[in-house]
């Protein structure tokens, strides 16, 4: 599957149909960072469907604040069943997932986020999503948060692709 890319000069004039420029080009996509406290669910779902649903406009990371280092068996389970690719998922570290910058960081965790984190670019991008952590929890509650993500994440997108 080959990745769009955004236009540049370098490319030449902006296409033209019947003299009038095309608008609907792709945009640069936008590097949003998902944190939660293990990056072993919350965080997880929101990558996954970010990269599933939004790849055209988001490029997808995610990190712990204190990582788990695995990734919790029910979220492979629902993101199979929404037919979601969970592959490359691992649950991993703010030094592992990459220092950015970010357009957006999208905090899941519940707390203030580190000092050393790094700052979105542009200026001050972080939006707090309180949902509700499953983690050792019953099955209906890592469901209930995967709805939640996915429509934040599908909201997320659709906001993106009109700007």
């Amino acid at each position: 599957m080959s990745r769009l890319k955004p236009r540049d000069a370098s490319h030449g004039p902006a296409p033209e149909r019947d003299g009038r420029p095309v608008t609907n080009l792709p945009a640069a996509r936008k590097k949003v960072l998902f944190v939660c406290v293990g990056n072993c669910i919350r965080s997880q779902f929101a990558e996954a469907f970010s990269r599933a649903y939004g790849a055209d406009v988001i490029e997808a990371s995610s990190c712990g604040l204190a990582p788990a280092g695995f990734i919790a068996p029910p979220v492979h389970r629902i993101l199979r069943e929404r037919g979601v690719a969970a592959s490359g998922l691992r649950s991993k570290s703010l030094y592992e997932a990459g220092t950015g910058p970010y357009d957006l960081v999208v905090n899941m965790s519940g707390e203030t986020l580190p000092r050393q984190f790094p700052a979105p670019a542009g200026g001050n991008k972080v939006r707090e999503w309180a949902i509700a952590d499953p983690f050792g929890k019953a099955d209906e509650l890592f469901d209930a948060a995967a709805r939640e993500i996915e429509a934040r994440v599908m909201a997320l997108v659709l906001e993106l692709r009109r700007a």
